[in-house]
């Protein structure tokens, strides 16, 4: 790997870790010696990366910093390409949209030679057909989890009884032919899990989450996740 490729490697490191790494953990990333690690924190300081730290206490990279997607290797490209068109068939009309543009962003910031690696990856999704059609529904339950602001569903269970429940939605699983929502179901008062071809109806709430979503889903891949993990090995 030469210098250019090193500086973009690091600066790709950076983004992935959310609180200050140390030099001697990127300097094992990217197969260097620490001092040699040193030396390109300071490049690219010098060039204009937000970079803050020290040596000894870590390196960070301050949010907004934004770098041209101009170093894409063939298998980043096809990862890339392949997820964004799984995402473009899912019934999801904001998402699906945002998937074409982000692709059409990433053409558009890139070489030619690049375009066309895009353009014939080889690569398709195959998607099971789906009776649900494009809706609304997904994006509200994205923007609230995002917002951290409940939601007033209607709900149909499995065995046709109807409810009106509040919850606070904490993961959005996508199905090949259904998607399902992990939610805090302030009615039961636990977890429960909602498919959203049983809701009839759904309003995006003022009222807040009762918690931050990020210890509801800690909470949550506890009660759910880690037991069926354990079983499972």
């Amino acid at each position: 790997m030469d210098k250019t490729q090193r500086l973009f490697a690091i600066i790709d490191s950076l983004r992935r870790h959310r609180f200050p790494v140390t030099a001697a953990v990127l300097a094992e990333e990217q197969e260097v010696s620490v001092r040699t690690l040193y030396r390109d924190i300071q490049t690219l300081i010098t060039l204009g990366a937000p970079i803050d730290g020290e040596a000894g206490l870590g390196y960070v990279l301050r949010p907004g910093f934004f770098l041209p997607p101009l170093m894409f290797d063939p298998v980043e490209l096809e990862a890339l390409v392949l997820g964004a068109r799984w995402i473009e068939a899912q019934p999801d009309n904001e998402l699906s949209a945002a998937a074409r543009n982000a692709l059409g962003k990433i053409a558009a910031a890139s070489p030619q030679d690049l375009r066309d690696r895009m353009a014939d990856t080889g690569l398709w999704p195959i998607s099971v057909p789906s009776s649900q059609p494009p809706t609304d529904l997904l994006g509200l339950v994205r923007k609230s989890m995002r917002a951290e602001l409940a939601l007033a569903i209607d709900y149909e269970d499995a065995s046709g009884q109807s409810s009106s429940r509040t919850i606070w939605p904490v993961q959005l699983a996508y199905y090949e032919s259904k998607q399902i929502i992990a939610a805090w179901c302030v009615l039961r008062g636990g977890f429960r899990h909602f498919r959203t071809d049983r809701i009839s109806a759904i309003r995006l709430e003022s009222e807040r989450f009762g918690r931050r979503r990020s210890d509801l889903a800690r909470q949550w891949r506890e009660e759910w996740l880690l037991p069926r993990q354990e079983d499972a090995s």
